[in-house]
């Protein structure tokens, strides 16, 4: 089998191929998490980002060319990135889609150029990059590509090379990361761009068409979504909450959002590679629709009639709340006010403490469930503030909040708490009165002062510093160390509260965890109180998954 040009049904394909191989694959991605802790994500972040990606593909005509597929591909992973590894992939796809620009087909030279751009592209994404990271992969693959392209015209030829390079990249990592030889693995992220390669690779040299596998991938078991404001029924003044997407598109945003405001109000009209993502809630759908498709093609229509789903709010309250963690939490203010605040939280009990500190919406994820740029954007819709803060509460999410900063027209701040503790602790500091840099400086002085302590699983045997860690270990974790290992939830967190306070410490306050009761919460408050007796000691219900406890000392 020989192909010398690849055009976009090709590349279709490919990507398809790539999707359903990653998603196969995910779990041995994960499996590479640095920290032998449940929380790895990285290959579910990838799967669902490149899901995304594969829906606005399937949106386009068959005959599309190579150009429209990689654009769809970029612009369905930008909105749908998540996590650190889902950002940078859609960097990846966004550089890649710049490379095939104009293009119908393209050969050996034009990937060899698009996979450099894509790379480029993935570096100004980070602001520190680290080497020994899905960045060097891509790097290293990009540069191989050049150098053989300039001989080497079979694309089948072509991609078994890269990839084998690639493989020998990502075999490299640990000696680039010592973190990762610490713990005897690959990068996840490099080993993810390489599933994709793989799986782009085996759809190419396959006969016939490849049936994409994922479709149900993400949504809930039931089918059902709620994810609407509760609302008083005669409150509503624009009944039909109407979303879609403009492709292939050169209108003006801001024009075309302010005709767009004369038709109904909560409006988000966000615009990037060609594309325009409309939220709107009308009275007129169909003369919405029609304005749209005066400037482009429309695909990802859903219309909702909201009066009717308040009606069928109250009868599913209670499935609401069981399934609290699969939905995005609302508290909508129309009244104007100068800031707004956005936090991600895990645990009904954290944000709880995140509502009563008058943060205005609270996007559930976290460990394991890190939401989506989209995620983010449709959040920033949902307030009303002059100035929107986000907390994302975990170093995770950080990029696709930047991510969605960058896309969004709001006057959008992203303070990068990578803890629930260190969120907390800046809401606690933030003055209402005070300029946004006075605001970000006193957060900044504050979180500076917190600490968090985890309390959670191994999840397989390995060894860190020299450490032995077996799987099902209790293992406490402060800054990215382990402190603490044991067999006995409430030892480990004492030996880790004991190495992690010092004699700045006033204040240690205990969140406890979806599988800890309140009685042995309280048990290990007094044995904390006796141990430390200038300390105040503080428990709350977090009711976080994974994690036994979490632990703010300041």
């Amino acid at each position: 089998m020989r192909i010398e040009y690849v055009n976009g049904m090709l590349l279709r394909k490919a990507f398809i191929g790539a999707a359903n191989y990653l998603e196969e694959n995910k779990e041995d991605v994960n499996a590479l998490n640095v920290f032998p802790v449940p929380d790895g994500d990285t290959g579910t972040n990838m799967s669902l980002t490149v899901q995304s990606a594969i829906k606005q593909i399937l949106e386009l005509e068959e005959d599309s060319t190579i150009s429209q597929v990689a654009k769809s591909a970029s612009s369905g992973s930008l909105m749908g990135a998540r996590g650190n590894s889902g950002v940078i992939l859609s960097q990846l796809f966004r550089g890649f889609a710049s490379g095939l620009e104009g293009k119908e087909e393209v050969n050996t030279m034009d990937l060899a150029e698009s996979f450099k751009l894509a790379a480029d592209m993935a570096y100004k994404a980070v602001m520190k990059p680290t080497e020994g990271t899905i960045l060097t992969v891509a790097r290293e693959c990009a540069e191989y590509a050049s150098d053989l392209a300039k001989k080497e015209k079979d694309i089948i030829i072509f991609m078994s090379e890269v990839i084998e390079h690639g493989n020998k990249s990502l075999d490299n990592t640990p000696n680039l990361l010592p973190v990762l030889k610490q713990a005897g693995v690959v990068d996840a992220g490099g080993k993810g761009l390489i599933v994709i390669l793989t799986g782009a690779f085996r759809a190419l040299t396959s006969k016939g068409e490849i049936e994409y596998l994922g479709k149900s991938a993400g949504k809930k078991k039931d089918g059902k979504q709620v994810h609407r404001d509760e609302l008083e029924t005669s409150d509503i003044k624009f009944g039909y909450c109407t979303e879609f997407i403009i492709n292939n598109t050169k209108a003006d945003v801001e024009k075309f959002r302010e005709e767009l405001a004369l038709y109904g109000d909560s409006l988000m009209v966000v615009g990037g590679e060609d594309l325009i993502k409309v939220h709107v809630h009308t009275n007129n759908p169909g003369l919405v629709l029609e304005k749209a498709l005066s400037i482009g093609e429309l695909n990802d229509i859903k219309i909702d009639n909201m009066r009717i789903q308040h009606r069928n709010l109250l009868i599913e309250e209670e499935e609401y709340e069981n399934n609290h963690n699969n939905v995005i939490e609302i508290d909508t203010k129309k009244e104007s006010k100068k800031y707004s605040f956005i936090t991600v939280s895990m645990g009904d009990g954290i944000s709880k403490v995140f509502k009563d500190l008058n943060v205005d919406y609270v996007i559930p994820g976290g460990q394991t469930m890190n939401p989506s740029t989209e995620d983010i954007l449709n959040a920033v819709e949902k307030v009303s503030g002059e100035n929107i803060i986000i907390f994302p509460n975990n170093g995770n999410i950080i990029l696709a909040a930047k991510q969605a900063k960058e896309m969004s027209e709001k006057n959008l701040y992203v303070f990068p708490t990578k803890t629930v503790a260190e969120g907390i602790v800046a809401l606690l500091n933030f003055n209402q009165e005070a300029s946004i840099d006075e605001n970000f400086e006193a957060m900044e002085s504050a979180v500076e002062n917190v600490k968090t302590g985890q309390v959670t699983y191994a999840v397989r045997d390995t060894e860190i510093d020299n450490i032995k860690i077996k799987k099902d270990d209790i293992i406490g974790i402060c800054k990215g160390d382990i402190k603490a290992i044991g067999k006995d939830i409430q030892k480990v967190s004492l030996e880790l509260i004991k190495k992690v306070v010092d004699e700045n410490t006033e204040l240690i306050t205990i969140f406890y965890g979806e599988n800890i009761d309140e009685d042995e919460a309280n048990t290990l408050a007094e044995l904390l109180e006796a141990e430390f007796d200038d300390y105040d000691i503080e428990v709350v219900y977090g009711g976080q998954p994974l994690y036994y406890y979490i632990f703010s000392i300041e």
